[in-house]
């Protein structure tokens, strides 16, 4: 069984960008492709257009070399195709799963959850930004959404105990650290608090059952196969029928 509790049961396994090592990422394809691979969460990163439309994209920008424009300056009919919206995401594969957002602008977050609140997918939202007082400000825009605090943890220079009780007050619920940074007492830590830990940049299986190991929340990589196989790992372990992660 896992070496320490988590508050999320199962944890989450978020597919960076779809599954963005076989396909490119931000993409329908790629997201598809992550669900078929059994990854239970996707993650993209989320801007916004000249008519105010929430589409997902790497670094917002689109055109060649010479002429290259921002998102936030074109229309969403004049995007490339391979650019889905927010919308077109939910419509393709539904709701039943948890997805995780970069939201690259603030403006972005008003279109982000009208979106996710038409299709039915608001509690199952995690919006992820790396200034704590941005995120607090959402609060008040959606109860059921989950605000993550992404960061690293050597940005945390009041410590991690007063970053979580900031946290807590503030309403943000999850923190988002790059897998390097966690360990099983930080992991512990903000769990005291009641605040979910996520982590990213888990390319490697080991990697990936050691953070699960931990008793992290949620994963982050590129690789949803990985993810999906990590996760049988713990479930067999949890449920007694396979070795000990």
């Amino acid at each position: 069984m896992s070496r320490l509790p988590r508050l999320l049961r199962p944890p989450i396994g978020f597919a960076h960008r779809g599954a963005s090592a076989h396909a490119p990422g931000n993409t329908l394809e790629a997201f598809s492709l992550a669900r078929r691979l059994g990854a239970s969460g996707l993650e993209g990163d989320v801007w916004l257009t000249a008519d105010g439309v929430a589409v997902l994209d790497h670094d917002g920008k689109v055109g060649g070399l010479l002429r290259r424009r921002r998102v936030r300056e074109v229309n969403r009919k004049a995007l490339p195709p391979h650019i889905p919206t927010l919308a077109e995401l939910y419509d393709t594969l539904g709701t039943d799963f948890d997805l995780s957002l970069d939201v690259k602008e603030p403006a972005a977050v008003y279109p982000i959850i009208a979106t996710a609140r038409a299709a039915g997918a608001e509690h199952r939202l995690w919006l992820c930004h790396p200034k704590l007082e941005v995120l607090a400000s959402w609060r008040t825009l959606s109860e059921g959404v989950k605000l993550v605090d992404s960061t690293r943890l050597k940005y945390l220079t009041e410590g991690p105990e007063r970053r979580a009780a900031r946290q807590r007050s503030l309403g943000v619920d999850a923190i988002n650290l790059h897998y390097g940074d966690w360990s099983g007492g930080l992991i512990a830590l903000f769990h005291r608090f009641e605040r979910y830990t996520l982590g990213w940049d888990a390319q490697l299986p080991r990697v990936i059952d050691e953070l699960l190991d931990c008793g992290i929340d949620g994963v982050y990589s590129d690789h949803a196969d990985r993810l999906a196989d990590a996760l049988e790992r713990l479930q067999a372990a949890e449920s007694g029928d396979g070795p000990p992660t």
